[in-house]
């Protein structure tokens, strides 16, 4: 009759506020992305104009929509040069600019709210011995 014995043995790491900054990089990352993705629509925007685009197009007329809204509170500010149907639009390059700040603060703020520092990995091993008779 022989006996064989086995041992198995299993880790496993446990690192606290993992979550807290798993959470913090997702939410940075949607920040940057949402303010990434207008900012491209309002360089367009700018685009356009500058080319003189047909206000007409849907692509143009979606673009134009859509930004509106967030270049509307700096229409004004300053003086908007044109020439023949192109229009330079120095006040949606002072919204690309403040937006760009905007994100910025808001994923400092999230960053010094839910940011945890990675602290010491703890390991946990158990071993389970099994020994069969044949």
């Amino acid at each position: 009759m022989a006996t064989n014995s086995t041992s198995e043995s299993q880790t496993v790491q446990k690192e606290p506020e993992q979550g807290k900054r798993v959470f913090t990089f997702k939410a940075t990352q949607l920040v940057w992305l949402f303010f990434g993705i207008l900012e491209t629509l309002i360089l367009l925007r700018i685009l356009l104009k500058l080319l003189g685009a047909n206000p007409a197009n849907p692509i143009a007329v979606f673009i134009y929509g859509f930004t509106g809204i967030f270049v509307s509170p700096f229409m004004g500010l300053t003086g908007t040069p044109a020439l023949e149907g192109k229009v330079l639009e120095i006040s949606s390059l002072i919204a690309v600019v403040v937006y760009a700040l905007i994100a910025w603060g808001i994923a400092g703020i999230i960053w010094v709210i839910f940011y945890r520092p990675r602290g010491t990995v703890v390991t946990q091993t158990t071993t389970s011995d099994r020994s069969s008779d044949k």
